[in-house]
């Protein structure tokens, strides 16, 4: 009796991308690159409703949850590396999962353009940042240094644990990232990166809250529907 050993699939791109010109941007293999677009659009109108946006009034996000949640500067590190998670799915599902990027573009079009509609029509605020910190380290430090440059002005729905979602769903529907240590990886820091807001006051727990509706939205549009045989 003889057995047959399956061996592991080798990771490879999608698409042989040093055959790649810009000419060639609208051929099958490589038509996804202008939904890379999105990100600097919003970017753009991100500063713009942060940096220039006149607003009258803005609507201060608190509930009495808040004020039982302690500052943690350790948060800071979950917080942080938001950047790497999101930025990274982003970048590793464009050359290894087309299809899984697309979907995951398309869910980030559709939440962050809300948001950003959001941001012009309803301005939010959050007074939740501590005045001094109890601890003097250097995750305390730099909170401080963040305070002064990031503002506490359109937080809900947070980007924050938009974008964490955005990641999470990208990896968890990657065909390269199946494993069960894969999907645990990205559930966890997900979770972790959304407490992290509100640990380190930079939103309220309404903030959060709030967020996850427009996610579900999202994957109700994108993710839920059946696939077409």
């Amino acid at each position: 009796m003889t057995t047959t050993t399956v061996s592991p699939k080798k990771l490879k791109m999608d698409a042989d991308w040093r055959q790649f010109r810009l000419r060639r941007i609208n051929e099958a293999p490589y038509r996804h690159t202008w939904l890379l677009l999105f990100w600097p659009l919003f970017g753009m109108l991100f500063g713009f409703v942060e940096r220039f946006y006149v607003v009258q009034t803005y609507h201060p996000m608190y509930c009495p949850l808040d004020d039982m949640i302690p500052f943690q500067e350790l948060f800071l590190i979950p917080y942080l590396f938001w950047f790497l998670f999101l930025g990274g799915t982003v970048v590793f599902l464009f050359f290894y999962d087309t299809e899984a990027f697309r979907r995951m573009m398309y869910f980030t079009i559709f939440t962050y353009s809300v948001t950003i509609a959001v941001y012009f029509l309803f301005p939010t605020c959050q007074e939740l940042r501590p005045l001094s910190f109890a601890r003097d380290n250097i995750l305390t430090r730099f909170m401080a240094a963040f305070y002064a440059f990031d503002t506490n002005t359109n937080v809900c729905p947070s980007l924050h644990v938009i974008g964490s979602v955005v990641a999470m769903l990208g990896g968890l529907h990657c065909k390269w990232l199946q494993s069960r240590g894969w999907k645990i990886f990205f559930v966890v820091s997900a979770v972790l990166i959304s407490i992290s807001t509100v640990f380190l006051k930079q939103h309220s727990l309404l903030d959060v809250l709030w967020a996850l509706p427009l996610c579900l939205a999202g994957w109700l549009l994108v993710y839920g529907r059946r696939k077409k045989s």
